[in-house]
């Protein structure tokens, strides 16, 4: 964000932090700031077209967004996993915004005071380095072969959020009880991002060791519940059971991400571990159409909107992933496990991995189309053979 300033920009630069600092922003003018820096008021409307504008200047020279992208960049490769690349952002950041107090006590108290434009230029100023940000810990997550619960960017949002919630309680306030010292904020600010802060009974059954996949009946149920439902509910639960997509990887598709023609049809996954993935026509044993005429191109070929979203909801918007699940939800309402246990969408998931697995897909193929490692998918593989053994059983009890 930051760029190279001459020393009359510099001049400029320096002499409204200082004002800013002691008088606020609202009080300062512009030519004051001139008149400090000992260069004509034309001159800091040449260089940064209003008060508004040189504002913005001050918080990009700040080290709080100074160089910021190439910082982070050169981090990545210093991180050992997520908790140091999260604890190394977070510690560095408090240390930089600690630098101006007293403006970011100006910033945040006439903050009502100032005008749209200027709301807007500190709004665009924070979206650039949340950027940043994001890449930086998107790189981090693809590199540890993580699956993130919510996009990079809205993670990357709420960091951010609640770093500039805990400078404004520490500037503003004292003798407050919520954390004993800032060691005491971080470490308990890096546990809730890396796990969360309770744990469902969906998240205990996806960090479960035991692979539940589900038997061909219930999952050609499951599609033919969804058709009945419409065509993007049955698109969903092809793509689930035909790709082995994570939810988070089937609410970032867009359109362009697919891949088409009468010899293959792809998905382009830019979600997470990045791959392509083939959609199989035949799931468990039955064919749901073809490369070209599937589940999926009817519900492309039905829509008349814009949206470059693979998948939308009923007011024209991409999913969330909190919409999905819910559909998931409804259309295998009803649906029992054969130990009458409800479904998890996870479950779709595993089941792909089996099926890939008992078509005779080799563990290092799978890990590359999963974007899951060899570890994590021996419980696969072992369920496989168990599946495997289990049928060459029942064939044996059939000959006479």
């Amino acid at each position: 964000m930051s760029r190279t300033n001459s020393p009359t920009r510099q001049r400029l630069i320096n002499a409204a932090l200082e004002l800013f600092t002691c008088q606020g922003v609202t009080e300062t003018t512009t030519r004051q700031i001139a008149e400090l820096a000992q260069v004509n008021e034309v001159t800091l409307f040449r260089q940064f077209g209003n008060k508004q504008g040189l504002l913005l200047a001050v918080l990009e020279d700040s080290a709080v967004f100074t160089h910021l992208g190439e910082s982070l960049r050169a981090q990545v490769d210093r991180t050992s996993d997520l908790a140091q690349a999260l604890e190394n952002y977070v510690s560095d950041r408090l240390q930089a915004l600690e630098q101006i107090p007293d403006l970011l006590r100006s910033v945040v108290g006439e903050a009502g005071q100032y005008t749209v434009e200027n709301r807007r230029a500190l709004g665009r100023g924070l979206t650039l380095a949340n950027r940043d940000v994001a890449r930086y810990l998107a790189a981090v997550i693809e590199r540890e072969q993580l699956q993130p619960c919510i996009p990079v960017e809205k993670l990357s949002s709420l960091l951010n959020v609640t770093l500039f919630g805990y400078l404004v309680i520490e500037l503003t306030s004292e003798y407050h009880e919520l954390w004993s010292d800032r060691e005491d904020f971080l470490e308990c600010l890096v546990e809730l991002f890396l796990h969360g802060a309770v744990s469902p009974e969906q998240l205990k059954f996806e960090a479960g060791l035991k692979v539940s996949d589900l038997p061909a009946s219930l999952v050609h149920s499951i599609l033919q519940q969804a058709k009945k439902r419409g065509l993007r509910d049955y698109a969903l639960a092809y793509v689930l059971f035909g790709a082995g997509l994570h939810p988070q990887e089937v609410v970032a598709l867009e359109r362009s991400h697919q891949i088409s023609d009468a010899h293959q049809h792809l998905l382009q996954i830019a979600q997470g571990a990045v791959r392509q993935v083939p959609v199989n026509q035949w799931i468990m044993g039955k064919r749901y159409g073809s490369y070209t005429r599937n589940p999926l191109n009817h519900w492309l070929k039905s829509r008349k909107d814009n949206q470059s979203a693979l998948f939308i909801n009923d007011v024209g918007e991409p999913i969330s992933e909190v919409e999905l699940r819910a559909y998931w939800q409804e259309f295998t309402s009803g649906l029992l496990t054969p130990e009458g246990q409800p479904l998890f969408i996870e479950q779709a998931r595993q089941t792909w991995c089996v099926e890939m697995l008992m078509k005779g897909i080799d563990l290092e193929d799978l890990s590359i189309l999963s974007g899951w490692n060899a570890t994590q998918l021996q419980p696969y593989a072992l369920r496989a053979k168990e599946k495997a053994a289990l049928e060459r059983a029942l064939r044996l009890d059939q000959k006479v």
